[in-house]
């Protein structure tokens, strides 16, 4: 994501107002080291920095004032100064402000990357855990087909092996009549049946 800091801000009546020893200039330079400002700040809005280039970032551009006296001296005689700068999507700020606004926008972004990231975990454990219900039915459903493959293994045993009239001892009736055979059945069956 980006960023955009503007450092264009003039401070030439600020620096008149520090040098100047005549309280009426001060008051003078000060109105306009202000007006300066305010002007910078409708401008930079106008500018529109933000949305220019398609560039994923803040909705608001930040505005660095590198002389803290001048950013202080600006927001005392103008109250509204800063909120008024942020009703249009600037934010000032000064040297001891800029890094502490910075790691506070770094600390935001990797917040809303978890939160998009554990919107995503919810997302794949939920289709995950759908997945792992329909391969429990699937086995259940093998489970049922083995049992239901056993129990028809079972009743054709039955019928090959058990009672009076099942199907090797009719066959080795036959064999015992005389047929012709070539191949004998397994013993092991053979033994089953007496």
């Amino acid at each position: 994501k980006h960023i955009i800091i503007d450092s264009k801000v003039s401070l030439v009546d600020y620096e008149k107002y520090v040098n100047t020893e005549n309280k009426e200039k001060e008051k003078y330079y000060l109105k306009r080291h202000v007006d300066s400002l305010k002007r910078h700040i409708k401008s930079l809005s106008a500018k529109n920095y933000q949305n220019l280039y398609d560039i994923a970032g803040l909705d608001f551009v930040l505005l660095f004032m590198p002389v803290e006296p001048a950013f202080s001296l600006a927001v005392q005689a103008e109250e509204k100064l800063f909120m008024d700068a942020y009703e249009k999507n600037i934010v000032i700020v000064s040297p001891t402000t800029l890094i502490a606004t910075l790691r506070t926008i770094a600390s935001i972004w990797r917040q809303e990357y978890q939160n998009r990231n554990a919107q995503e975990i919810a997302r794949q454990g939920g289709a995950l855990y759908d997945k792992f219900v329909g391969f429990l039915n699937d086995l259940v459903e093998v489970g049922k087909k083995l049992d239901d493959t056993q129990k028809a293994y079972k009743a054709s045993m039955n019928k090959l092996s058990d009672g009076k009239g099942n199907l090797i001892k009719k066959a080795q009736n036959i064999k015992e009549l005389g047929a012709s055979t070539r191949k004998n059945l397994p013993q092991n069956l053979l033994d089953q049946e007496e």
